[in-house]
């Protein structure tokens, strides 16, 4: 796992406060695929819990694995009885236990390609359902998003996570559908969107920037002063669109 994967413990509380949770939409749509009751799920890369959340509070037994032990320690403060955690990388945690869901948010990318989908199946009951959500955070307006980019400019040309495999932004089927559809490993593979508006204060947006990794690499008195040029051109508020690009597979009978 790169050293960027790793960065986020330090943030660990603000992580917490200001990445936006999930919406119960995303649990329905994962159910709705799967067509059964799912009762146990490993979740990969499960930061401070806000995808954790979302299942065990509706009756799914979660393993959350995730390798920052700061992360962890959040987690453990917001999530049900019903969550058990692991500190470990995707890569390793161990098999041997099979779940019908196997799910990442915002976290897929930080995985090794190498074995991924091999990986990610035997962890799965057969035709169990693989599932990976999330998405950027955006700007609504226009105006407001090239002065914020003009601000970043001399510290980050870029805030976002390029595409892992290089499928371009207008590609009919994302990256890791992508992958996915080439996998010997998973049938069924499906890409839906949904939309979403938030409003938060200027103070909160930057909160949320201070806990994006583009951010957490730039050296700490460049970050300050990112944060602070950005501050200096935002509105009050800022609405942001945060829409959630859902993929779903199902674990090939083998």
């Amino acid at each position: 796992m790169s050293g960027r994967a790793q960065s986020f413990g330090a943030v660990a509380e603000a992580y917490e406060r200001f990445r936006p949770g999930y919406p119960v939409a995303v649990f329905d749509m994962v159910m709705t695929y799967a067509g059964q009751p799912v009762r146990t799920a490993l979740e990969i890369g499960a930061g401070t819990g806000k995808a954790t959340r979302l299942f065990a509070q509706r009756g799914v037994t979660v393993t959350a694995s995730e390798p920052d032990g700061a992360m962890l320690d959040e987690l453990r403060r917001h999530v049900p009885a019903n969550v058990r955690t692991v500190q470990a990388a995707f890569e390793d945690v161990r098999p041997g236990e099979s779940y019908g869901l196997v799910y990442a948010a915002a976290a897929l990318h930080w995985t090794n390609p190498q074995g991924r989908w091999p990986r990610l199946a035997a962890l799965l009951e057969p035709g169990g359902v693989f599932a990976s959500f999330g998405g950027p955070l955006r700007l609504a307006d226009p105006a407001v998003e090239e002065a914020v980019r003009a601000a970043r400019a001399p510290f980050l040309d870029s805030d976002e996570v390029p595409s892992p495999d290089g499928t371009p932004p207008g590609h009919e089927m994302q990256w890791p559908g992508t992958e996915l559809q080439r996998s010997e490993w998973f049938a069924d593979v499906q890409q839906s969107e949904i939309e979403r508006r938030l409003t938060m204060s200027a103070r909160d947006y930057v909160g949320l920037l201070s806990t994006i990794s583009a951010y957490l690499e730039l050296p700490t008195s460049d970050q300050q002063q990112v944060y602070g040029r950005i501050m200096q051109v935002l509105p009050e508020a800022v609405e942001v669109s945060a829409d959630i690009t859902v993929h779903l597979a199902r674990r090939r009978e083998q």
